[in-house]
């Protein structure tokens, strides 16, 4: 074990050779693993590829740091093992260089397919239909949309979003799957505790997160949340990973950063009631606004009928006053075209005296020979005598046909009525009428 004591001893500084011993057991053996954890514990990192028990963790909110569980296969033990191992590292170096040229040029001489989505909810799907077909339906919920809607409905309902894209070739995919993936106990402590997006890398939808979480290896997992207002990878875990210790890394890295979560909850409550305080006020004010715009509108409404009645009033004031005016113009003409009053020794005169509804008393003389217009003509020229009238004799009580009609034109003279040489003829007020 030396070499790899050694080794261990110069990158982290333990002088201690047993401590040494005691890290790299602790850790399978696995020098990457162990140097990262002794760094970690150097910075004041938490451990995550031994994490503490369950506890209340204080997590500095100003970290940004992402909690990474790297699973790597078995190191070489014993000299024989790591002389190989020495001895084939450059070949092998060259060999990756040289592949990641290739693979580089190749990009610009034939771009990968994948790279273009035209289908990304068929590409979740198809991966869903083959994952199930493999694999069986045991397994946790896949999310049934894209990477974006994943995001979005994550950060709606405050989440943890879990990532898992599924290499189709890597040696470990098909064992993590069966005994990891489709165990009871993940796939409950997953339904219960997240929203769970996958895809494979050969799906075009798959291929871009791929591109965009950058992973190193197979499995690989990444868990997301809303941090500082935007979705944040805050755990990776890569390699094949067992159930128990994928719970264990997961909640670890939920406990880790649950305060962000909380403060993101209480910010959005506090958004929200702010919000509906808002908008409580606004629909305060609109009502108000629209009980003053409803009172001015009555108000105006008011003030038109009183304009309106005020016009029509003033209006029928000067309706009646040309009524009026025509009245007494008309009782001018007609006074200006009666004949004159014959003398008292007339032989063919009549006298009448006439009783006005006033109880007012007028006498006039008239010819035998004049129409009865002439006698309505006389009383419409009086101020006393209302507007419209008509003329009745005492006994036997008869109205005089005083003006023209279609059936006589021409009304009957003072003779014609049968009148005598003196007559009490009494005057009716029609004006009501």
């Amino acid at each position: 074990f030396a070499p790899s004591e050694g080794a261990e001893a110069d990158l982290t500084g333990l002088e201690s050779m047993d401590q040494c011993r005691r890290t790299l057991e602790q850790h399978n053996w696995n020098i990457e693993a162990a140097v990262q954890d002794r760094l970690n514990e150097q910075e004041g990192v938490p451990s995550v590829f031994n994490p503490p028990p369950a506890r209340p963790l204080q997590v500095n909110t100003t970290d940004h740091r992402v909690y990474s569980y790297i699973v790597s296969r078995p190191q070489p033990r014993g000299l024989l093992g790591w002389s190989y191992y020495l001895i084939m590292l450059p070949f092998r170096f060259t060999y990756y260089t040289l592949l990641d040229i290739f693979r580089f040029t190749l990009r610009f001489v034939r771009p990968d397919p994948r790279g273009r989505v035209t289908d990304p909810v068929g590409d979740v799907m198809s991966f869903i239909h083959s994952f199930e077909e493999k694999y069986g339906r045991s397994h946790p919920v896949f999310y049934q949309g894209t990477y974006s809607q994943a995001l979005n409905d994550a950060k709606r309902e405050l989440r943890y979003l879990l990532v898992y894209l599924h290499g189709d070739d890597h040696q470990d995919t098909d064992e993590f799957c069966r005994t990891t993936l489709c165990s009871e106990e993940v796939l409950t402590f997953i339904n219960t505790r997240m929203l769970f997006w996958a895809c494979s890398t050969s799906k075009p939808e798959g291929y871009r997160v791929s591109q965009a979480l950058r992973e190193n290896t197979y499995p690989f997992l990444a868990m997301i949340m809303l941090k500082d207002r935007k979705m944040t990878v805050v755990g990776r875990l890569e390699g094949l990973i067992q159930p128990e210790d994928l719970i264990n890394q997961l909640t670890f890295i939920m406990e880790a950063n649950q305060t962000y979560l909380i403060s993101e909850r209480l910010e959005r409550e506090e958004r929200n009631q702010t919000q509906v305080l808002r908008q409580q006020q606004d629909e305060a004010y609109l009502a108000s606004l629209r009980a003053d715009q409803e009172k001015d509108r009555k108000k105006r409404e008011e003030q038109e009928l009183k304009r309106q009645e005020e016009e029509k009033a003033h209006q029928s004031i000067l309706a009646e006053e040309r009524r009026r005016r025509t009245l007494e113009e008309e009782k001018e003409r007609k006074s200006e075209c009666l004949p004159p009053e014959p003398p008292l020794d007339d032989p063919d005169s009549v006298k009448i005296v006439f009783k006005l509804p006033n109880d007012t008393r007028v006498e006039r003389r008239f010819l035998f020979s004049q129409s009865l217009t002439v006698i309505h003509d006389f009383l419409f020229s009086l101020k006393e005598t209302p507007e419209k009238f008509q003329i009745v004799t005492n006994f036997p009580r008869r109205v005089l046909p005083c003006l023209p009609t279609e059936e006589r034109p021409n009304p009957p003279t003072l003779m014609e009525a049968g009148l005598s040489r003196s007559e009490v003829l009494f005057v009716q007020d029609l004006t009501d009428d």
